[in-house]
């Protein structure tokens, strides 16, 4: 039996308190106690106590009574107090799950073997006649809770990619696929041709997509290369031959191929605050939806240049409208209303000029061109 793995809440070491200026801003609905179930994500259950979740650690930092606050277990339950002014979380342990599982594994302490165990090659135990008896191989049932549910974007972390004028145009691209088919899908063998000298056996097969341009000044600041499927070479030449692996889409004749980028995107993080401030737009949204919300992938006109890194943390503002004013003793005249407050995202790929980011919070439906700042 698996002892409960535990709920890491992760925080980046580069993470610095002194980020936030600003007191620590609690949820004014916060419960008094709340326990963790299966399922609970990192970012829900900052978001029980604080308006802006990122503020987690921080609250934690008040704690005093717990040498390591960043682990908790299914079943714990976290307390909110006040002390001295000062608002603090403290958990309970939930000793009788926990004893119960120790004495589970205590029962067949003798057999038990545990994943490293396997490394070894030990799969066995030997008995006080000498035999050798099988055991239970223990592994951990319960996986650490994640700072969100990554499933429905798990495509968009790695996959998406920004480009260049010329960079898509130049690289090599189907010439044919086998079988006579006109669109092909996984599974299917195709032919690349400029594949010369290949340094890898993973390729991203991707289609041009549109420009991304900065609002305002115009400026074209790259070109989005449309995700389609993954392949792997399978023989080398001109035309290579490979073999589709992953489709998100139908696969054509004149689809580019593109050596996969090794990259480690991580969203064991929570979000902070950029240390620079940040003026920005939302300037694309993608999956093809309209109406932007909770959990959507937009693109915004900064990235490394400005300083961007993964876990910034921005806030979003719906753009007041021009409004006509009837009542001024202007003719036809306007005013512009207020920018409101629509939500927070996450940066999680940023590129030279743009970025990636995740919609973390939503209070009212967020569009493309709606401002986006340091909070």
């Amino acid at each position: 039996m698996a002892f409960p793995t535990p709920i890491r809440l992760l925080v980046p070491l580069l993470f610095s308190m002194s980020v936030w200026a600003d007191e620590i801003q609690l949820n004014p609905n916060h419960p008094g106690q709340y326990t963790v179930v299966e399922g609970d994500t990192l970012w829900a259950i900052s978001g029980q106590f604080l308006q802006r979740p990122s503020q987690w650690p921080e609250l934690w930092s008040y704690n005093s009574q717990i040498r390591n606050p960043h682990l908790i277990y299914p079943g714990d339950t976290i307390y909110f107090s006040t002390v001295d002014g000062k608002p603090r979380l403290s958990f309970s342990r939930d000793t009788l799950q926990y004893q119960s599982d120790q004495a589970r594994f205590n029962d067949n302490a003798d057999c038990g073997i545990e994943n490293e165990d396997i490394t070894t090659g030990r799969t066995n135990y030997a008995l006080a006649t000498g035999k050798l008896s099988p055991c239970v191989r223990v592994t951990d049932i319960k996986k650490a809770v994640q700072l969100i549910a990554t499933d429905e974007i798990d495509q968009f972390l790695t996959s998406p990619r920004v480009v260049g004028a010329n960079e898509l145009n130049s690289a090599p691209y189907i010439v044919d696929l086998a079988g006579e088919h006109l669109i092909a899908g996984t599974g299917n063998k195709l032919y690349v041709r400029g594949m010369v000298q290949p340094k890898t056996m993973s390729y991203t097969i991707y289609r041009p997509g549109d420009a991304y341009i900065r609002p305002g000044s115009k400026e074209i600041l790259g070109y989005e290369a449309k995700y389609i499927g993954n392949a792997s070479l399978q023989e080398e030449g001109n035309p290579a031959t490979l073999m589709i692996t992953k489709a998100n889409s139908e696969i054509r004749i004149g689809d580019r191929i593109m050596a996969n980028i090794e990259e480690n995107v991580s969203l064991n993080y929570f979000p902070r605050p950029p240390e620079q401030t940040i003026n920005s737009s939302i300037i694309s949204v993608l999956g093809g939806v309209s109406q932007i919300g909770r959990y959507n992938v937009v693109v915004i006109d900064r990235g490394t240049d400005e300083g961007l890194l993964p876990g910034h943390e921005l806030d979003i503002y719906k753009r007041g409208k021009i409004a006509r004013d009837p009542y001024s003793v202007i003719k036809n005249d306007v005013v512009k209303l207020p920018d409101e407050f629509a939500g927070t995202l996450m940066v999680f790929r940023p590129f030279e000029h743009i970025s990636y980011a995740l919609v973390m919070k939503a209070s009212q439906a967020i569009h493309v061109l709606d401002k986006v700042q340091t909070p």
